[in-house]
Parts: C-alpha cells; sequence; structure tokens
C-alpha cells in the first residue's frame, strides 16, 4: 500500500504517576511525517522526546490520542498484532544495546532469529546489511573489539534485518565523537535514499538537525511548539528557543587573550564587545559598513562564523565598538528594526582592543 504520510500522531498525550501527582509529558502532539522523509526532533532534557519516539512504537502507551503508522493505527491493536507491526520499526539507541556474547553477524541476526527466520536464509539477509554499513570486514567480531561508531553501524544493521518502513534513532549520536557522529549521520541519508526508509530522531543537537533532517520540530515542555522544512527553519524562525538553538551551533567565543579582559560591567576606558546573531535576511547584508557610515560606529571584528543550511546564509559576528554614546543607540536601535540580535556581552579595556 502506498500512504502519503507514513507516521501521524494525533492528540497524542502521554501522562506518568508519580508520588508527587500526573506528570503530562506530552500536550496534544499532532505530526505527520511523509515517506522518504527524515524528521529531527529537537528539544532540552526533559522535553519529552524520548517519550515521544517510544510512543511511536508503543513501547511507551499513549495516555490517549493514536499513533498512525503506514496506515495503520497502533494503539488499537491487539497484542499478536501489535508485534508484527513493529517488526516493520526499527529503532536504533543512544547506547547501543548489543549483546556482548554475540558476534557482529549474531548481534544482527537476532531479531530474526525471534521472528523465527530460517538459518538458511540469514546469509541473504545478513551480509548485504553488513556491507551497506561498512562491517563486513567485522563479520567474527565481537562488541567489545568495536569502537562506539561501529557499534552503532551493528545497531542500525540490526534494526535494518526486518526490513523496516520506519527507522527511529533516539540520540543515536549523542555518545559519539563529532567525525563519527558525521559518519553515521551520512549512513543515515544513505540508507533513506538506498531503502526509501522514513527516518524520525530525537536529539539534542542543532548539528544533527542541519546535517541530515528534512523537517524539524520543536519539543518544549512536551508542547510541539514549532515546526517547519530545515531551510526554513533556520531562515524564519518563530520562537525565541529556536533562534537559540540555532545559534547555539555557530562557534561564538571570544580569542582567550581578550576573554580573560572582559568585564561584566562598564568602567572608565572600556569600550562594548558585542554579539551579532544574523539570519539569513541580514546575513549577506554590509551590515558592518552601514553601521560605519551612517552611525559613525568604530568596529574591530573579534571573532566571525558564516554558513549555510539549505542554501540559507547565517551567521554569529562578534565586535568591539566605539563611538558617541548617541551614535550606539541609535545604531542598536536599527539593528533591532531589521530583525538583528545585537547583544551586549562584556566591556574591554581600551589598550586591550585599540581603535587607532
Amino acid at each position: 500500500m502506498n500512504f502519503l504520510i507514513m507516521i501521524t500522531l494525533r492528540e497524542l498525550y502521554k501522562n506518568y504517576t508519580t508520588p508527587q501527582g500526573t506528570i503530562t509529558a506530552l500536550h496534544n502532539i499532532n505530526l505527520h511525517v511523509s515517506p522518504g522523509e527524515i524528521f529531527g526532533i529537537i528539544g532540552r532534557s526533559g522535553a519529552g522526546k524520548s517519550s515521544l519516539i517510544r510512543c511511536v512504537n508503543l513501547l511507551e502507551q499513549p495516555s490517549s490520542g493514536q499513533v498512525i503508522v503506514n496506515g495503520q493505527d497502533l494503539t488499537v491493536l491487539e497484542t499478536a498484532d501489535l508485534r508484527h507491526a513493529r517488526r516493520k520499526i526499527g529503532m536504533i539507541f543512544q547506547h547501543f544495546n548489543l549483546l556482548s556474547s554475540r558476534t557482529v553477524y549474531d548481534n544482527v541476526a537476532f531479531s530474526l532469529e525471534l521472528a523465527n527466520q530460517k538459518k538458511e536464509a540469514m546469509d541473504e539477509i545478513i551480509l548485504p546489511l553488513l556491507e551497506l554499513t561498512g562491517l563486513s570486514d567485522k563479520k567474527n567480531h565481537y562488541p567489545a573489539q568495536l569502537s562506539g561508531g561501529q557499534k552503532q553501524r551493528v545497531a542500525i544493521a540490526r534494526a535494518l534485518a526486518s526490513s523496516p518502513h520506519v527507522l527511529l534513532c533516539d540520540e543515536a549520536t549523542s555518545a559519539l565523537d563529532p567525525e563519527t557522529t558525521n559518519s553515521i549521520l551520512h549512513l543515515l541519508k544513505d540508507i533513506r535514499d538506498r531503502l526509501n526508509l522514513t527516518i524520525l530522531l530525537i536529539t539534542h543537537e542543532m548539528s544533527v538537525i542541519k546535517a541530515c533532517c528534512d523537517r524539524v520540530g520543536i519539543l518544549e515542555k512536551g508542547h510541539l511548539i514549532e515546526e517547519n522544512e530545515v531551510g526554513e527553519f533556520f531562515a524564519y524562525p518563530k520562537t525565541d528557543i529556536a533562534k537559540n538553538f540555532i545559534f547555539s551551533s555557530l562557534p561564538q567565543t571570544l580569542p582567550p587573550a581578550i576573554q580573560e579582559y572582559v568585564l561584566a560591567t562598564e568602567k572608565p576606558n572600556t569600550h562594548p564587545v558585542m554579539r551579532l546573531q544574523l539570519l539569513p535576511s541580514t546575513a549577506t547584508q554590509p551590515i558592518i559598513a552601514l553601521l560605519i557610515s551612517q552611525f559613525g560606529w568604530r568596529i574591530n571584528i573579534l571573532q566571525g562564523n558564516m554558513e549555510y543550511v539549505k542554501k540559507h546564509a547565517m551567521g554569529v559576528m562578534l565586535v568591539a565598538i566605539d563611538g558617541e554614546k548617541s551614535q550606539l543607540q541609535n545604531g542598536m536601535a536599527y539593528l533591532k528594526k531589521i530583525g538583528i540580535n545585537a547583544e551586549i556581552i562584556g566591556h574591554v579595556p581600551n589598550d586591550i582592543i585599540p581603535f587607532a
């Protein structure tokens, strides 16, 4: 069957009962994920991300609402039917969950054994998956002999062994270093393209969203507060939380030789250090030249970072500024008017960053 929507969450609630009372982890979640899409859910710790993704395969039973996967409402299925439906929903976890006493091959085979797959057919399923995930030469290795990235590749191959329609990723790269994270995200995109999988992942890292997702939603205190195509999300964030996540992924640290002299409050013979956060609507404009020519600012650029997400430019710039107070105030008002978040982050003595 061919469905326009692969995953639908409709009016989904999840409550937990505690000694202190009922806690609502998910509030009226309505979400649609299309076939072949990589959809990322981002949120802070405690936002409800794990509850949400575990409701998709009913590892957590929703308190109310519907979970529809590939046209089937999982919340109304009997136990045997739910078990069958789950075979088409693969899942990978932050900590791999491999069986230490089994080889790579046998870890991938585990779900097939549970499904009573005939042993003679297993090679036809497992060997191509080991090749796809770059593990052919690790077939007879044990988890203790593998790196973190290799362990996660085994977990991915295991999740794919049942030929799922959907792959759920629960903070799948959080335990990995940046280089290994990039290789796993590249693998997930490759798997999506080759197998036409639908991937739903949760993360607290905006770099993960930028690297592989087609669409993104923000979860905050159990509420889905914003969702959009990734490029549009970065170009036109609707909430302050979205803006904070976006700019958290960009380096914005002063050089150590300057950082040690930064004062929290203004003193005589100091000048401000400012952070400029540039969204796509302003990132390619000559902002510095304009502040100099129209408002008489003197500017010393201390650090800058610009990047493109889905062809949308964005960036952060740290600058020291000098000028008459009225000129600085007028310039700040202009920056606010055109949508640039400009924040004074401290003050530095004049002899540390000279303008002469």
